[in-house]
């Protein structure tokens, strides 16, 4: 049984044991909750979509008020997340279904996710064979975002543009607006206007013979970011900040900070290269 009710009696049982072994979610909910009676049905139905990878316990505030008191449950629905006994994640409010996958999906782990890493291994070591393997997994499992995610990045490896967009394109809204994603949508506009032009040694003459000439610093930063070196890319945009600020609508501040977001806005190379902005704006 992949879904059930839960009450303060059996709730160590049926929730923070059983937990040790398998994600459980426990939706609060109110029989007069509007919102509720529409988020309940939908996570009955993951719950059985899922096949036994997570279980659903539900707890009925009017009935249980105490366990809402020591889960702190402030607002129906609550739903929260308990791993190894302890809650490790939470939403409120009747969200998407989608939106609740990626929740589910942070904790549990399915085939296709290790079918995915084994992949990836053996595209690393070289073999040809792992892409069509990638293929395959994704066309078995197309819900898994991890490993369309993780295809993605291989596709961007593989200068296959189009490919990448068509799938970063068919997430839902929400999957595109997380951190994550938006560094690959933002890494593959780059690579994808990078194509055209030119290598790196060709590039830097260019910039050598034309110091003051921004667009090509600006192909130069680009062909940097298409191959990953992320560092030189950031230099020529700040040259680009320091010889003209109205080149291209501020093309390098824009670009800098379209890097960081490239980067998950963090790290040591993100923050040495704020403070660099940050000095030539301020």
């Amino acid at each position: 049984m992949h879904s059930f009710d839960t009450n303060l009696e059996s709730f160590t049982e049926d929730v923070l044991n059983a937990s040790q072994e398998t994600l459980v979610l426990v939706d609060f909910w109110a029989p007069w909750c509007g919102p509720c009676k529409s988020l309940m049905p939908v996570l009955e139905k993951l719950a059985a979509d899922y096949q036994g990878a997570f279980r659903l316990a539900k707890v009925n505030i009017d009935e249980q008020q105490q366990l809402a008191q020591q889960f702190s449950v402030r607002s129906v629905p609550t739903v929260k997340l308990v791993k190894n006994g302890q809650v490790v994640d939470e939403f409120m409010g009747a969200i998407a279904e989608s939106e609740i996958k990626t929740y589910l999906d942070k904790f549990i782990v399915r085939e296709s996710d290790q079918l995915m890493s084994a992949a990836v291994e053996k595209y690393n070591s070289g073999d040809s064979n792992a892409i069509s393997d990638m293929q395959a997994i994704i066309n078995a499992d197309p819900d898994n975002n991890n490993t369309r995610l993780l295809y993605v990045d291989i596709l961007l490896n593989e200068k296959q543009y189009d490919d990448a967009s068509i799938i970063l394109q068919s997430l839902p809204a929400e999957i595109r607006e997380q951190e994550q994603v938006a560094a690959l949508i933002s890494r593959l506009e780059v690579m994808a206007m990078s194509a055209d032009f030119g290598d790196i040694e060709t590039l830097q003459k260019n910039v050598a013979q034309a110091p003051d000439n921004c667009e090509a610093r600006q192909q130069l930063s680009n062909a940097y970011l298409a191959s990953g070196d992320f560092q030189n890319a950031m230099e020529q945009l700040l040259e680009i900040m320091k010889r003209d600020r109205q080149f291209n609508d501020d093309a390098g501040r824009k670009g800098l900070l379209k890097v960081f977001e490239m980067l998950g806005n963090s790290g040591e190379l993100v923050n040495h290269y704020r403070k660099k902005m940050a000095l030539l704006l301020y």
